[in-house]
């Protein structure tokens, strides 16, 4: 536990750094960064988020951060497309498979990344989160893959509950989510 509180202490003074917001350092690449953590930790990330959101709110911070859950953005877009309502009547009658398909069918990263488009307004700073509760609906890398058509001049915070090494997302350390290595870890 006292390994994940001195990671977490890391991550505001990391935000706070200039070269944070403007991607300096970086080699040209895209200023995305992964928090991975043990899932096990997962309601203390949400408090720090919370916390995290709090302390940036206020005038002159020059941090406007907005968080992303992804799982609220896929209740949302169920929603839109009015299937939210018959999710549970599917699953019953048609079964897992059935529902599965029907999610992934309209869970496509591209409409993420519209509402993320939409929403981001002037915020300079993105949270990613609600990775573990969509998935295999919705997986990690495509979301970070396609992002950075959408997000190319803002610094992205994945919180992945799992490993990341660098090369490849490891969802509650037991699912390979694919490789990707355009990120960065936020703090070792």
């Amino acid at each position: 536990m006292a390994n994940i509180k001195g990671r977490l202490d890391k991550i505001m003074p990391k935000i706070k750094e200039d070269k944070f917001i403007e991607g300096r350092g970086l080699g040209n690449e895209i200023s995305f960064y992964v928090f991975d953590y043990e899932p096990e930790h997962e309601l203390l990330i949400r408090d720090y988020i919370s916390f995290i959101l709090k302390e940036f709110s206020h005038e002159g911070s020059g941090r406007r951060i907005i968080e992303f859950d992804l799982y609220k953005l896929l209740i949302e877009i169920a929603k839109e497309k009015r299937v939210y309502d018959r999710i549970p009547q599917m699953e019953e009658k048609q079964g897992k498979e059935a529902l599965f398909k029907a999610m992934a069918n309209f869970a496509k990263p591209d409409i993420f990344l519209q509402k993320i488009k939409e929403k981001q307004g002037d915020h300079n700073v993105v949270f990613i989160t609600g990775v573990g509760k969509v998935y295999p609906f919705v997986r990690s890398h495509n979301i970070l893959n396609n992002l950075q058509e959408v997000l190319d001049k803002v610094p992205v915070i994945m919180f992945f509950p799992g490993k990341y090494d660098g090369l490849s997302l490891r969802l509650f350390d037991r699912f390979k989510d694919d490789n990707y290595y355009r990120a960065f870890r936020l703090v070792d």
